[in-house]
């Protein structure tokens, strides 16, 4: 006898709609996501540091305020080591230093965007300076001449930055990789937990390796950059594990959400964060994306940076995500001691029910003499 298949019920329109109009709304955010930061970025309140004789001081930055209004924050110097120092610890990312012998320092491994736009500076400056010189006496034939200085420049290897500023998206996403996996495929939140923690290690040696010993991008320390790159990753690995531990698989939309389309669009990685509206420049550096990429830039070029607060955002969204974890394997703990609990006296009444439904004469019959 041979059976015939049904074909399934043509699926509702009212439900094709709804998933057409989904769809749309997904790709729209992932679109604002991504388009939005450079879309509203803008050259505002780059710090740099300027020192010199008070008058010159006040002219120059008159003269760079009118020409760009509100691009810079000044910052003092008191020479140009001061300057210099400052520029190495991340204070500022460039400087002009005025008096006998003019200069403009730039960093073109703090930015290549900033370091773009200092170096345009150096011709105006040295226009305003020998302006100022002739109105003073000096010979209309003498020029006065701005040296261009590059203080922290890009290695040879890496001359116009794109590695470090490419290598900052892998990151996220590596990170999220590992906690999806581990979140989709391993029951378990310790073993979720041990599985990440073995991933990000052999990646973060791997990808150091790659980065640094392949193509050059990285510099410094190779285990210390190593180490950079395998707590960023178990930041945010760690992180979808442990929502998803004790959420529940949903929890693992908090890759997706929180650190693609929120952290990773904020995290300043192709541009200064101060160009950024405010204040996410300085919110994208509390999420595992932004700190990574700071902290790989300045163990690279910055020695002297302080890197103390960027450590302890990888590691505190690494703890978070441990403490979720652990968290959610107690919880399940007690559920299922619970249901252990319930499941002899579920199987005792089964077996010996108190309330039976049969009559009693048939529950104990009498006796027969």
């Amino acid at each position: 006898m041979s059976t015939v298949s049904v074909p399934p019920a043509p699926t509702p329109w009212r439900r094709i709609m709804a998933i057409g109009v989904g769809l749309a709304a997904i790709v729209a955010v992932v679109v604002l996501a991504f388009s939005w930061p450079s879309t509203t970025a803008k050259v505002q309140d780059l710090p740099l540091s300027i020192s010199g004789p008070a008058a010159q001081v006040s002219q120059v930055e008159k003269a760079l305020d009118a020409s760009a209004p509100g691009s810079f924050s000044f910052v003092s110097a008191d020479d140009r080591g001061d300057a210099v120092a400052q520029i190495k610890d991340r204070t500022t990312y460039g400087a002009v230093v005025l008096g006998d012998s003019p200069e403009v320092l730039t960093s073109s491994a703090a930015s290549t965007i900033t370091n773009q736009l200092l170096t345009s500076i150096a011709p105006k400056l040295q226009a305003q300076l020998t302006q100022a010189a002739h109105a003073a006496g000096v010979p209309a034939t003498q020029v006065v001449e701005v040296k261009l200085t590059d203080v922290v420049p890009l290695a040879s290897t890496d001359p116009r930055g794109s590695g470090l500023t490419a290598a900052a998206f892998p990151l996220t996403l590596g990170g999220m990789l590992g906690g999806l996996a581990a979140s989709l495929l391993i029951v378990g939140a310790w073993r979720r937990v041990a599985a990440v923690s073995a991933y990000v290690v052999v990646a973060g040696l791997a990808l150091g390796g790659i980065l640094q010993g392949w193509f050059g991008v990285l510099q410094g320390n190779y285990f210390v950059n190593a180490a950079a790159i395998t707590l960023t990753l178990l930041a945010i690995s760690a992180t979808i594990v442990g929502v998803t531990s004790l959420v529940g698989r949903i929890g693992s939309l908090v890759g997706p959400v929180v650190f693609l389309l929120i952290a990773n669009p904020i995290s300043s990685a192709t541009q200064p964060l101060q160009f950024l509206p405010q204040p996410w420049g300085q919110v994208g550096q509390w999420f595992p994306p932004g700190a990574g990429n700071t902290l790989l830039r300045d163990l690279s070029y910055f020695p002297d940076a302080g890197t103390v607060f960027p450590w302890l955002v990888v590691a505190g969204w690494s703890a978070l995500g441990v403490a979720l974890a652990l968290i959610g394997h107690f919880r399940q703990g007690i559920k299922v001691d619970l249901v252990q609990e319930q499941l002899p006296a579920a199987e005792a009444r089964h077996s010996h029910p108190a309330h039976s439904t049969e009559p009693a004469h048939d529950r104990h019959p009498a006796h027969v003499a």
